[in-house]
């Protein structure tokens, strides 16, 4: 790895490494097929977990060091990247704005509840779209009262975010040999380009595909390859140096949409549940379980590969 991935300054709020497990009971369940592992990234501590824990490291350490007094973020009623945003903002003593789309909720719960909790203010908006013009309105009208306001993009999904994924890979391959291949959710694009910049850094010929929760697969593609194109420069090469590199993402899984859960979604849940003791919540990573098993049992792994899910959290879904 890069020497300058260690320069890139962090905040200490989560332990590692997050544990890897075999998933021998849910293999059985399907019927044999490859070796199967999970990266449990729902294990950490901080926030209830998550992969946004790992991005947050990194963004809000910058935000540190640009004499910011307020983060400033976006989501649904129930992102967990707002959740983990108010959550560091509180434990570093900034304040928290959140720009969500949805109406209020008489009685919050799961995230929304939790958003509350940590004291972030809220503001509503009627549809995504209106999400990113909301934010720049609520930054300039702080920063015209003096405030020193950072706003961080949807999922934390810069390249800076990205790349404490390419530090993860290096925590994987500290763990086990190199799975063949790693399943995730995938929506903003972060984590999926910090896992192919890791892998590729590594020499690894690891296959990283995504699931999609709600994009087709060809808005993906181009989100993550431009965060690919912004990670070379931040690591210490040129922008290119991952172009061309496989991005795979499978759009198959993602039903009626952001949130919608499916009869496979609903069906993996269970699965993991009674047969791990595993918690995958209903907006990510139970889609990305539902499209591993799919795959599983259309035989497009090789019984001898092995197939690692990198669980990126979000069970505090399944309370809404």
């Amino acid at each position: 790895m890069p020497g300058s991935l260690a320069s890139l300054p962090s905040i200490p709020l989560a332990s590692a490494p997050t544990p890897v497990e075999e998933l021998t009971r849910l293999r059985a369940a399907l019927g044999g097929g490859p070796r199967l592992l999970v990266k449990r990234d729902d294990a950490i501590g901080f926030a209830f977990g998550g992969n946004k824990v790992r991005k947050i490291r990194y963004v809000a350490a910058d935000a540190l060091a640009r004499g910011a007094d307020t983060l400033l973020t976006s989501g649904g009623v129930q992102s967990n990247h707002a959740r983990v945003t108010a959550a560091a903002a509180a434990k570093l003593g900034l304040h928290c704005i959140l720009v969500v789309n949805g109406a209020p909720p008489d009685r919050p719960t799961a995230n929304a509840l939790l958003h509350r909790l940590l004291g972030a203010e809220m503001r509503y908006v009627n549809a995504r779209e209106d999400r990113a013009p909301a934010m720049d309105a609520a930054a300039a009208a702080l920063q015209r009262i003096g405030r020193r306001p950072y706003v961080i993009p949807i999922g934390a999904s810069t390249p800076l975010g990205a790349s404490a994924f390419v530090h993860a890979v290096t925590e994987l391959i500290e763990q086990i040999d190199p799975p063949d291949v790693i399943v995730h959710a995938t929506s903003s694009g972060g984590t999926q380009a910090g896992l192919i910049a890791g892998c590729a850094l590594a020499g690894l010929e690891t296959r990283v595909l995504g699931i999609s929760a709600d994009d087709p697969a060809a808005d993906l593609q181009r989100t993550i390859r431009d965060i690919l194109s912004g990670v070379a420069p931040l690591l210490g090469f040129e922008p290119d140096r991952f172009d061309g590199l496989d991005v795979q993402v499978d759009d198959s899984f993602v039903g009626g949409g952001y949130g919608v859960s499916t009869t496979e979604s609903r069906a993996a849940i269970e699965l993991c549940a009674r047969t791990e003791a595993l918690f995958i919540d209903p907006t990510y990573t139970a889609k990305a379980m539902a499209g591993l098993i799919a795959h599983v049992r259309r035989g497009t792994f090789e019984p001898g590969e092995t197939v690692l899910f990198w669980h990126t959290g979000g069970q505090v879904g399944l309370f809404a």
